[in-house]
């Protein structure tokens, strides 16, 4: 088990990192670029004490008026 959670962390690192590189070669700073995909994949940045919730997971009641 622990094998398999290992291979997909390993995956996971390494698509982050080839999307980090993409987006900077657009010109986009490495720092917005890592926490671009940080946040598409629920990873803490450096110096980040907890995830922002995600609007389209929430939940909670709606706030939308209808």
């Amino acid at each position: 088990m622990e094998d398999v959670l290992a291979a997909i962390e390993a995956a996971r690192d390494k698509v982050m990192a080839e999307e980090i590189k993409s987006l900077t070669k657009l010109g986009i700073p490495k720092a917005m670029a890592y926490q671009m995909i940080a946040s598409r994949f629920h990873q803490k940045t450096p110096g980040q004490e907890e995830a922002e919730p995600d609007p389209f997971e929430s939940g909670g009641s709606s706030s939308w008026d209808e």
